[in-house]
């Protein structure tokens, strides 16, 4: 009886005593824990998102592609209806055939003004050659009027052949140089055709590269986000119609305190432990660390000059690699929540 009695009075000290203790071990393995590693439950898993971005407006035609579907690069994702850009085309290429004719046309009319030149020369050098033979007449019936050979008239007649012809000669000349001061502005007429040529082909290309723009294609790999379009739907060129999340790249951005980030470097291992799924732990690697705190670098960023300060503990980004993506795959996702644990010495 009076060992249990002393027993009972010893429970309460060894009741008391094993508490210090586990509450001693405890607090050492947290102090120990906290001057060992640097932690933060400020961070996310990021990755890259591209917006799907249509080059031409129009009415959608069709949609291949589902809210979080997996998309190839160049998959085809919409299509907008473009009968009225393919118009369009039919009546640039009947311009370029007009146009081509109108090319053929400067060059015959530049083709038949040489022949026309060269048809006169031909029949200048004819006219020569019946000028000097009328005039070497001309000549010789003179000297025959002089012996009484021949009658005055019939020496008159043969000077005014030979001045009819030596007329006909110099008028053939200007007509020669009449036809050739026409081939420049023949050449420039050409000149003129080819270039509003080169202007319907460069249209043509224009209204085939916009036709292409029909058709939006994935700009990546990845999963389709949420979209915003729908068949029917007029779109604007520019406008977000869903965003392809790339599922080949993840890492995390953890925001730590500015009393952390002396004790952090880059190559420091982490442990990572996502909210979703705690029974997965994950490694990483610090691969950078930002040059400016978050806040500094928000759309509004605050401004300390005012009178009415309140010191902020400020945090800063810190990108971290996570290893073994590929194993962990099924479970990463962009935007989710995690723990990040870095050991430090």
């Amino acid at each position: 009886m009076e060992n249990q009695s002393s027993m009972k009075k010893q429970l309460p000290k060894l009741i008391l005593l094993t508490v210090v203790a586990v509450g001693g071990f405890l607090g050492y393995k947290e102090y120990h824990y906290s001057q060992t590693h640097e932690d933060t439950d400020n961070a996310q898993i990021e990755s890259y998102f591209v917006p799907v971005l249509p080059r031409t407006s129009g009415y959608v035609k069709s949609i291949s592609v589902k809210d979080y579907d997996v998309v190839k690069k160049d998959q085809l994702l919409i299509e907008i209806d473009s009968e009225e850009g393919k118009l369009a085309l039919e009546e640039l290429k009947a311009d370029l055939l007009q146009a081509e004719t109108d090319v053929e046309n400067a060059k015959a009319n530049i083709q038949n003004l040489k022949m026309s030149i060269a048809a006169m020369e031909a029949n200048l050098k004819a006219t020569a050659i019946r000028r000097d033979k009328a005039k070497r007449d001309a000549d010789r019936d003179n000297a025959l009027v002089a012996d009484n050979a021949i009658t005055k008239k019939q020496a008159e007649d043969s000077r005014s052949n030979y001045d009819v012809l030596v007329a006909q000669y110099n008028a053939a000349v200007q007509d020669i140089a009449s036809n050739k001061s026409k081939m420049g502005i023949l050449t420039a007429a050409l000149h003129k055709a080819e270039a509003t040529l080169a202007v319907k082909k460069v249209k043509i290309a224009q209204q085939e590269l916009k036709l292409s723009y029909a058709k939006v294609y994935a700009p990546s790999e990845g999963r389709i986000g949420k979209k915003t379009v729908e068949a029917g739907q007029f779109i604007q060129a520019g406008q977000t119609l869903m965003t392809v999340v790339q599922d080949q790249q993840f890492w995390v951005v953890a925001n730590f305190k500015e009393n952390q980030i002396a004790r952090l470097k880059v190559g420091d291992e982490t442990e990572l432990t996502l909210d979703a799924y705690p029974n997965r732990p994950l490694k990483g690697k610090i691969i950078s660390i930002s040059e400016s705190t978050g806040a500094k670098a928000s759309l509004l960023p605050p401004d300390n000059a005012s009178g009415n300060f309140v010191k902020v503990t400020q945090r800063v980004p810190v990108k971290i690699e996570i290893e073994d993506i590929a194993k962990n795959k099924d479970i990463l996702r962009a935007g989710l929540s995690l723990e990040v644990s870095v050991p430090v010495k």
